[in-house]
């Protein structure tokens, strides 16, 4: 077994910085932005040192709003070295999702962006905290989130009731050094450091409580499955308020003590010319990302010789994706993770020696000191291997839980520490998972358990389909009928009678899709999840299902 991290995240960059002080730490290519870690472990005491300064207390909770802004990246070890819990804001959020997270999360400290795509952050700010307009910073009393008093904005520009970051740094002066080593070492590893929000893929977002042992461990074995070493640079398009982009991200770069090289908001385009132009030797990213990496008009005009490996997660990885990264963008390497939230998040990864095809066709098989079963769903009771049932999985990795919320909690943990993914996999002889579906997201048709994945991974062999996503929908005589939703690639038409042909004495005629829909685009959570219960909103109006849905 691999030796377990018991280090804070402030100490593990201290720690960093002293081993390799001139070594590049962060860089943004598009603001000529480069740090040394030694700049950067600096840039994160004194905004530790301004956060105390402001009277945030260890264990406050400070969240943030923004997209990958180098203030974001230093707000999560300024943090890690003061001993606040970060709470990743995401930024799709609108008002009354804003407004939810800041009350259920008691947030005392909000740090935010001016605006993202099309929406001001300070309007909707401004409209679910009308006091600010009036108060003083630092002042704020608010009715409907009592506990919310700081705002912090990233930009010069003053508005009413805000800090301005400079602000921040300008406190920090007049608190010593000391005062930060005497919060640091009052740290312990177990403490919550992180609370990220469920996606909301169902229901309302829950907070999950992830600490410093969670966070520094699984950013130490990610790096090693991918062999991320201290010459690697990694490119990071992926939102940090996410797991993806702060674990498998930043903090996997930290703990090896690699060069994060982010992209502010992802754009196909600026992923390109920054691994070429920084010689990325890794990169990550949700199969939507890669797919438009690949179909970037301009893909053949770069260079991404350097690149060796990376991660593609977040959501199901088509195996002819997979196969392109590998042999079109050079990712010989490139492994694929599996997790979820509450697992810090990953609970396996493939391995950079594993043969293609196992990298291809499975998550690959459980961390070091990370435990993983099947089990028959609905209890906990182990199935034999090759069987399909529910993935479970114990170790260092779990959560706390979900902040203020101990039914949920109780309801996918057990007491004997086995967290309840909610998805359906198969494990083999050797360990290695394939993810075949949610509990959720089974289809049942005519009493034959469908499974999308598999009908996805059939008609993603298609030469004109780009991507798909297969939904279930209410259906009078079967109970369920099955719907795919079909993005086809560039130039390309088809119709649905085409695509039943093509499923037609290839796959079980109960798995052929009922209703076949060609789309632009899926709707999607920030982090790249695509919102299958959307779709299937969708589908009940388009088909003219909501009888069949009521009854």
């Amino acid at each position: 077994m691999a030796e377990m991290l018991n280090i804070t995240v402030g100490n593990l960059l201290e720690q960093v910085a002293k081993q390799q002080p001139d070594h590049e730490a962060v860089v943004y290519p598009d603001r000529g932005l480069r740090y040394t870690y030694q700049q950067f472990d600096d840039l994160c005491k004194t905004v530790a040192k301004g956060f105390m300064r402001l009277g945030i207390d260890r264990g406050e909770h400070v969240a943030i709003w923004s997209t990958n802004r180098p203030e974001w990246l230093t707000t999560q070890f300024a943090t890690g070295k003061m001993g606040a819990v970060l709470v990743t804001v995401n930024t799709n959020y609108r008002t009354s999702e804003l407004e939810y997270l800041l009350k259920q999360s008691d947030a005392t400290t909000l740090i935010l962006m001016d605006s993202f795509r099309d929406a001001s952050y300070i309007d909707m700010l401004y409209e679910v905290v009308p006091e600010l307009k009036s108060c003083e910073p630092g002042q704020l009393q608010s009715k409907k989130l009592p506990y919310l008093k700081n705002i912090i904005f990233l930009g010069e520009e003053r508005h009413p009731g805000m800090f301005i970051w400079s602000d921040l740094l300008k406190m920090a002066e007049s608190l010593n050094d000391e005062e930060l080593q005497v919060r640091m070492n009052s740290l312990e590893p177990d403490d919550v450091i992180n609370m990220q929000y469920t996606s909301g893929t169902t229901g309302f977002p829950k907070g999950v409580m992830l600490t410093h042992k969670n966070l520094t461990n699984n950013g130490v074995n990610i790096a090693e499955c991918m062999n991320l070493t201290s010459v690697d640079r990694l490119c990071i398009p992926v939102p940090f308020f996410h797991c993806f982009g702060c674990v498998l991200g930043t903090m996997a770069c930290v703990t090896v003590g690699a060069t994060i090289v982010p992209v502010q908001e992802f754009d196909s385009q600026e992923v390109l010319k920054a691994v070429q132009n920084e010689k990325c030797t890794a990169l990550h990213g949700v199969p939507t990302m890669f797919i438009a990496e690949l179909n970037d008009p301009e893909f053949d005009q770069y260079d991404l010789s350097s690149l060796r490996t990376g991660i593609m997660a977040g959501s199901n990885c088509p195996i002819e994706v997979m196969k392109a990264v590998v042999q079109r963008m050079g990712a010989s390497e490139i492994t694929i993770a599996y997790g979820q939230t509450e697992s810090s998040p990953v609970i396996t990864q493939t391995r950079v020696d594993d043969p293609l095809e196992i990298r291809v066709e499975t998550v690959g098989r459980a961390l070091p000191n990370v435990e993983a079963k099947i089990v028959e769903p609905g209890t906990n009771d182990e199935v034999p291997r090759g069987t399909q049932g529910e993935l479970c999985t114990r170790g260092y990795h779990v959560m706390k839980g979900y902040y203020k919320n101990p039914e949920a909690t109780a309801s996918i943990l057990t007491q004997d520490g086995w967290l309840h993914t909610g998805d359906l996999a198969v494990m083999d002889e050797n360990g290695y998972c394939r993810i075949t579906g949610r509990l959720k997201d089974m289809i049942i048709r005519g009493g034959e358990n469908v499974y999308p994945r598999e009908i996805e991974e059939f008609l993603y062999q298609h030469p004109k389909v780009l991507d798909v996503q297969v939904v279930g929908v209410p259906d009078e005589k079967y109970g369920e009928e099955i719907s795919a939703w079909i993005i086809l690639k560039e130039g390309e038409t088809a119709t649905a009678k085409e695509i039943y042909n093509y499923c037609n004495g290839k796959i079980s005629r109960f798995k052929i899709p009922r209703y076949i829909e060609f789309v632009h685009a899926y709707p999607m959570t920030a982090s790249g999840k695509i919102q299958k219960f959307k779709l299937k909103e969708v589908a009940i109006q388009q088909f003219d299902l909501s009888k069949t849905s009521q009854s």
